[in-house]
């Protein structure tokens, strides 16, 4: 039988389960995955720890990689045909923390070959948001611009994303995370007191379009303090801070970004593919220790993204 961890009500790590369940039969626009990896993201936890009470109990988990076991009938993937045996990628999903799966076809993908399993289940949450956080201010090539947490997860990826574009990226990183920023093609700036002269200092043209991923109050206030036109400046952490000063908030739950970020999977899985757009992978854990992971995860910094391995 297969396992799948569960959260039972709203809360931190202590209400997450891991149970036996029934893999449903894939019907017409479903396959079944085995699971091999499973990403983990923030928003696993912060999705538990302010649910609906209704909702609950929960499957946790958004993106996974794997092996198709089953698949329905008169059903392909978003990438195209798919058969058993193949090797996949699945995001945005629900309840990837688990052995098996079974997942609307439209949200699977071929997995490149040169990606490990781990990487593939940890691609698309983060690179999707990096992406609509481009998208949404515009950035291009020629541009300046301004990324908070540039070593985390979703920052590693907008620096990348943003490289390909060709933009300049002035990222803000604790000292010993300046390495990834510089590997990832940005110029790394300590946070803390004094951060809005020092970007001043490297950004003599100025910067024009500001990517917070932290969502601290020093994020936001140098934000609009060094950017002129508050729609190139978006949140994905500060939204109570955007609806007051009246710059862009964005999450996936909201339709507008689901739909854009849905829009550009395809690209992504390719992009990784062709190697130009990296995951870096700092620890596995086997499924068993997902709460360990969370909590390392939830603690901040863990040097890279985490895998969970049935």
């Amino acid at each position: 039988m297969a396992q799948h961890w569960v959260a039972t009500r709203p809360g931190g790590t202590d209400v997450f389960a891991l149970e036996e369940h029934d893999v449903p039969t894939p019907g017409t626009g479903e396959v079944t995955i085995e699971v091999h990896a499973a990403g983990m993201n923030p928003a696993d936890a912060k999705h538990v720890a302010r649910g609906n009470p209704e909702d609950f109990p929960r499957p946790i988990g958004y993106e996974v990689a794997g092996v198709v076991t089953a698949v329905g009938p008169d059903t392909q993937a978003a990438s195209g045909p798919v058969a058993v045996g193949d090797e996949v990628l699945a995001f945005r999903i629900s309840g990837g923390w688990a052995t098996e799966v079974t997942v609307p076809a439209r949200d699977v993908f071929a997995k490149p070959a040169s990606l490990t399993f781990g990487e593939a289940a940890n691609l698309l949450l983060a690179g999707c948001t990096a992406a609509e956080m481009l998208h949404v201010t515009g950035a291009g090539a020629g541009d300046t611009v301004l990324v908070h947490g540039a070593s985390g997860a979703v920052g590693v990826s907008v620096l990348q994303q943003a490289a390909l574009l060709g933009a300049r990226v002035v990222g803000t990183a604790s000292e010993k995370n300046f390495e990834t920023v510089r590997r990832f093609g940005g110029i790394p700036v300590p946070y803390g007191e004094g951060l809005e002269q020092r970007v001043r200092e490297l950004t003599p043209d100025g910067v024009v379009a500001a990517l917070d991923c932290v969502g601290t109050d020093e994020a936001v206030d140098v934000s609009l303090a060094l950017v002129a036109d508050r729609e190139r400046i978006v949140t994905i952490a500060a939204a109570e801070r955007a609806k007051q000063e009246g710059f862009t908030a964005i999450a996936g739950a909201m339709p507008a970004s689901q739909a854009y970020r849905d829009s550009v999977r395809g690209d992504l899985v390719r992009l990784a593919g062709e190697g130009r757009l990296v995951v870096p992978v700092a620890r596995t854990f086997p499924l068993a220790d997902a709460v360990e992971a969370t909590e390392l995860l939830m603690g901040g910094h863990p040097g890279g993204k985490l895998v969970l391995e049935p």
